[in-house]
């Protein structure tokens, strides 16, 4: 049974910042930890508030103080932030001021036209919905989870401004914005007087977009970053190792952003190429692919995804080898082109 009493049983690590690196975001004064925990799956209603609790409680330890939610991460769509402020309340509350929050609007929440998109009316009363869930004050960021091209880029970016204004938000992101989507977000808000913090877009060793244009744009803007999906949702790891497993994500029949149809043979030894090169750099495939994305100067930080704490475990120790020789870097990218 959960209680709305502080959990007193859990007390931070003495030392849960002497390891984990700290990143400007851009230029402005915030600094980000290497890794961030998002909420995106394994923290929503259907899954063990326990072992939730237990991953968020041990990222802190380990120095991650930047928790990613959005206001459909479940299942059901807004449990993860139900689930992530049932943890403030119970342990986190004392610690809130060391720690970074963000959450996300843009995706289908609720029915009818007002619980999607990028409208001023979504944007707003969606955050207003997610800060109630979470029972915080407010967020660190909040972002536009989505370019909507039914709505005015200005309406969208007025309604981020309005959030900080209104004291919402510290900070506003976007999110999955094409290159030139984001050059004219950062003009928008820059008029208005609230910058531009952060893009948060897919990256991995599979999924390299952002490399085409929108990192030259990040880095002229000067301009945070944090990815997600830098593990390809799973592939990047040993799990698909020996084929696809039964109980993987890939296996489900719901998922549409892996699933057994996009994972080819080819790209399955591509997998194996390349953890027998993580092998040789003594880390495990996912070590390797979070040092790899964290070696693009455009990229702050990268999130990552855990249902289990020995995997946020695995994940932080990639910290340990971020360098790459130029060699290996070659070998990557022949890899992967093959």
């Amino acid at each position: 049974m959960i209680t709305n009493e502080p959990n007193s049983l859990y007390c931070a690590a003495k030392n849960r910042y002497e390891s984990m690196p700290y990143r400007r975001c851009g230029k402005s004064g915030l600094r980000l930890p290497a890794l961030s925990l998002g909420l995106w799956q394994n923290f929503g209603e259907v899954d063990s508030f326990a072992n939730a609790q237990s991953m968020i409680h041990r990222a802190f330890d380990l120095g991650i103080n930047h928790f990613d939610l959005a206001n459909n991460y479940g299942p059901p769509f807004g449990s993860a932030e139900t689930t992530f402020g049932k943890v403030m309340n119970k342990s986190l509350k004392p610690y809130r001021d060391e720690l970074l929050i963000s959450s996300k609007a843009g995706y289908d929440m609720w029915p009818g036209p007002y619980g999607i998109g990028g409208s001023r009316k979504y944007l707003v009363s969606s955050c207003d919905q997610s800060l109630k869930r979470t029972g915080l004050d407010y967020f660190d960021v909040f972002y536009s989870h989505c370019y909507d091209p039914d709505t005015p880029l200005e309406e969208t970016m007025q309604a981020l401004d309005y959030i900080v204004r209104s004291g919402r938000a510290l900070y506003v992101g976007i999110s999955s914005y094409s290159p030139v989507h984001t050059k004219q977000a950062v003009r928008i808000l820059q008029d208005l007087g609230t910058p531009l913090l952060i893009h948060q877009p897919s990256y991995n060793m599979f999924d390299r977009w952002i490399e085409d244009g929108l990192t030259d744009v990040l880095l002229d803007e000067n301009i945070g970053s944090i990815v997600f999906s830098p593990l390809a949702q799973g592939l990047l790891t040993n799990k698909y190792l020996q084929g696809i497993p039964d109980d993987s994500r890939a296996s489900r029949e719901e998922q549409i952003y892996l699933n057994k149809d996009s994972i080819s043979q080819d790209k399955l030894q591509k997998v194996m190429e390349l953890n027998k090169l993580a092998q040789n750099r003594h880390q495990s495939l996912a070590q390797m692919a979070l040092a790899w994305v964290l070696n693009n100067k455009a990229v702050t930080s990268a999130i990552i995804g855990a249902s289990k704490v020995s995997q946020i475990e695995d994940c932080v120790a990639a910290l340990n080898n971020k360098e790459f020789t130029p060699e290996e870097l070659n070998a990557i990218n022949q890899i992967l082109e093959s």
